[in-house]
């Protein structure tokens, strides 16, 4: 097993380039996330049935088509969140690899701007000779922001 700590942070605006990088598959997921680009994310993730993301705003969920609800719901909200990924590692061990960091960001609406913070985790397999996303964890440590940025989304 490879572990590299990584100094720079990912933000979906790098050039993704060779997407057989484990930080190429990383930078892609960002851009579709911060673009709010649905298409993008579907080739990011994995679609079959054992996938599965537990983060603060959907919940646990699995397999693609409740993973895309969560994304459109994101997506299509009055608010706009952009997140950047920093202080972390990736490990990679034969066809999969996994990311371990944090995101800090904004969530901005008309009426309310919050700074986020989620401690972030993302796993992702070799599929096809390419690599998806098969796992996301996030959480906010902090209640009063969980609370917060829950409601604003809803």
């Amino acid at each position: 097993m490879t572990t590299t700590p990584i100094a720079e942070p990912v933000t979906g605006r790098q050039a993704l380039g060779d997407l057989d990088e484990p930080i190429q598959a990383l930078a892609q997921f960002y851009r579709a996330f911060n673009n709010r680009d649905l298409a993008l994310m579907a080739d990011n993730w994995d679609n079959a049935d054992d996938v599965a993301m537990d983060n603060p705003l959907g919940g646990i969920v699995r397999g693609w088509p409740e993973i895309r609800a969560v994304y459109e719901r994101i997506f299509s909200g009055r608010g706009r969140v952009q997140v950047e990924f920093h202080d972390y590692t990736v490990h990679r061990h034969g066809d999969v690899f996994y990311a371990v960091g944090r995101e800090r960001g904004t969530y901005e609406a008309a009426d309310l701007k919050l700074e986020l913070a989620i401690r972030t985790s993302r796993v992702f397999r070799r599929v096809n000779n390419r690599w998806r996303q098969a796992h996301h964890h996030g959480s906010i440590d902090d209640p009063r922001l969980l609370d917060t940025y829950r409601r604003a989304v809803r």
